[in-house]
């Protein structure tokens, strides 16, 4: 999806999105933002908080499979038997 806007700037700098945009760009209030300057275009990213991440995992393992990994991790760094 597409939005366009134009967006006000204020006296300190401070850049005012609207409405439509934050709803457009998953950004909530209180959020965080990640900002990117790309051969002079302002990128916003949301930050997903802690507890997005958790409600929506990018990888889903079973608990062999984590316990697996856990192990392997901690031979690599010499604290397992």
């Amino acid at each position: 999806m597409k939005v366009k806007d134009v967006l006000k700037v204020g006296m300190k700098g401070e850049v005012y999105t609207s409405k439509k945009v934050r709803e457009a760009a998953g950004i909530k209030p209180g959020g965080r933002v990640r900002a990117v300057v790309i051969e002079g275009r302002l990128v916003l990213e949301p930050i997903p908080s802690i507890e997005e991440v958790i409600r929506n995992p990018v990888v889903t393992i079973s608990v062999e499979e984590a316990e697996r990994l856990s192990i392997e991790s901690q031979k690599e760094e010499g604290v397992y038997g």
